[in-house]
């Protein structure tokens, strides 16, 4: 085996090491990347901080895993108790919690404490590296506590509990703006110049199933694959295995665009790449009558991560929040395999011309090769006065990026959407807020999403045009503890990415290599079944 002083991009700097750690057929590069804390400047000036030992696997021509840990030996995570700040949900007026609060908060909640035995401490949390949010100080935290393990930080908390305060036990190694002891990544870089083969999403022939990585990925055969974006979990939300967000397979929409959110676009079977911010238009015609469709394969008035027109109680995008809309009218594809939803409403069935075969309740099965709308409310009036049986309806689908200009996907295109973007124009960027992920005016939605680690995927384009995909795991103190939104961006960027955003994540980040799960998944149960995937494939007859 041989050591090659190869980097990722210009932010990164490789350091000779002998080779003697590598994988058969691989190589060892240890790499120094710049991913500092919020707020830990002074680390990000010692490269001994962030050292990555990566062994790199050749997978196939123009494909490479590229396997390391980044960790930091200063990094001293402990567990603590974290007292919780009354809060409002902004959207709907009900009293919630929030990790932090502000100074006044604070500073009186430190004193009850003190007054009842304890020693708290306030802690300052500053704004991540958002390019729509404010700046300077977020909020306060107030913390009782530094523990070596989980449970004795329990015993505490508990009995701060009975002292009449809300708590939450934690492990400050999931900070932000704190040190890290470790984070084990996966890096696949594809190059779609050498790649013989393709890239595209795939959900495993039914938009309406959960799969897991590995059992799409080994199906398949395919070199690399990963989790996709965001999907339905739960009979509450919808169907289990929807897309929560835009999706198109082999060049068709199976779900729409929830507001206008980052996508990844692999064009010509991931010849051509890119990461946008995609928003999607639906109508049906019949004759001169024209109406909105809402969603595509999603059971109708439920509008999981909001970002349709008329949703209640929002319009914009909201992560994890489920809308709903009440005069709504939704599409069902050939590949919806499970039963449609039933209920008050309309339903007109299509034949692949879009000759309507029948009207009627709610309910039963798309037919093959045909397609389905069901309207609720105002939506089921105007089913039932322009979609006569054996009328003919026109649909037109359209996708559209930030800047207006029609994004046209064809058999070979698929698209894959999450939130939020990363890295633009070759610059950290990152829109939570306009994304949803965050809500500067209520501290109680988004901060574990977006500021605390996570197991994370990601998806980028370097400058050379070779795609980069990405899993950190965590949720493992000591072991791997994940990125923050702002860590993730700045991973991506010292990656030498062009273009980034991160997908889902979670327990349901996963990568594949060869048909075989290689990270370490965060769910106690093993690898999650997910919506959808981004598959690496061969071509026909692999060498």
């Amino acid at each position: 085996m041989s050591v090659r002083a190869e980097t990722f991009g210009c932010a990164v700097r490789s350091v000779r090491r002998r080779a003697g750690r590598g994988l058969v057929l691989g190589t060892v590069l240890t790499l120094v990347a710049f991913v500092p804390s919020a707020g830990a400047s002074a680390q990000a000036d010692d490269p001994a901080a962030d050292t990555v030992a990566w062994t790199t696997r050749y997978v196939a021509p123009g494909v490479e895993v590229r396997t390391g840990v980044l960790s930091d030996p200063r990094a001293a995570g402990v567990w603590t108790v974290t007292v919780q700040a009354p809060a409002v949900n902004r959207l709907t007026g009900a009293a919630a919690w929030a990790p932090l609060g502000d100074r006044g908060w604070a500073d009186t909640t430190a004193g009850q404490l003190r007054a009842a035995g304890f020693t708290p401490r306030a802690e300052r949390v500053p704004w991540d590296q958002y390019t729509d949010t404010p700046h300077g100080t977020m909020g306060w935290q107030v913390r009782v506590g530094r523990y070596a393990t989980q449970a004795e930080a329990a015993t505490l908390g508990s009995a701060v509990s009975a002292a009449g305060f809300r708590t939450s036990v934690e492990w400050t190694g999931y900070d932000g703006r704190t040190g890290t002891d470790a984070e084990r990544i996966h890096v696949a870089v594809v190059d779609p110049a050498r790649l013989r083969g393709t890239v595209e999403v795939s959900d495993g022939g039914d938009t309406a199933d959960r799969e897991k990585t590995s059992t799409v990925a080994a199906r398949l055969g395919s070199l690399v694959g990963v989790n996709g974006g965001f999907f339905v979990t739960s009979d509450a939300d919808g169907v289990q295995g929807t897309s929560a967000g835009l999706s198109a397979v082999h060049g068709e929409l199976q779900s729409m665009a929830a507001g206008a959110r980052a996508a990844l676009i692999l064009a010509d079977g991931g010849r051509h790449n890119r990461v946008a911010d995609l928003s999607t238009t639906v109508t049906v015609r019949s004759g001169s009558a024209v109406r909105a469709v809402e969603g595509i394969n999603r059971v109708p008035g439920k509008v999981r991560n909001c970002g349709r027109p008329g949703a209640v109680p929002t319009e914009l995008p909201r992560q994890d929040v489920t809308c709903s809309l009440a005069d709504d009218l939704v599409k069902f594809t050939s590949e919806f395999g499970a039963p449609l939803p039933a209920g008050a409403g309309v339903q007109v069935v299509l034949d692949r011309h879009g000759v309507v075969v029948s009207r009627g309740d709610r309910g039963g099965s798309v037919p093959a090769g045909g397609s389905v709308l069901q309207g609720t409310g105002a939506a089921a009036g105007w089913l039932t006065e322009h979609a006569a049986t054996g009328s003919r309806l026109k649909l037109r689908e359209t996708v559209r990026d930030s800047s207006g200009r029609q994004v046209r996907l064809g058999p070979d295109d698929s698209v894959v959407s999450a939130a939020p973007t990363l890295v633009e124009d070759g610059r950290v960027h990152i829109d939570a807020a306009t994304e949803g992920t965050l809500d500067p005016l209520d501290l109680s939605f988004g901060f574990a999403w977006s500021n605390v680690r996570q197991p994370r995927t990601l998806a980028g384009i370097d400058g050379r045009g070779r795609l980069l995909l990405v899993t950190v795991d965590g949720r493992q103190p000591g072991v791997s503890e994940g990125f923050t939104l702002a860590e993730a961006a700045r991973f991506m960027r010292s990656l030498g990415a062009v273009q980034a955003l991160n997908l889902d994540g979670g327990g349901s980040s996963a990568m594949a290599v060869d048909g075989s799960l290689v990270n370490v998944t965060s769910d106690a149960t093993g690898e999650r079944a997910v919506g959808d995937t981004v598959q690496v494939l061969p071509r026909a007859g692999r060498d």
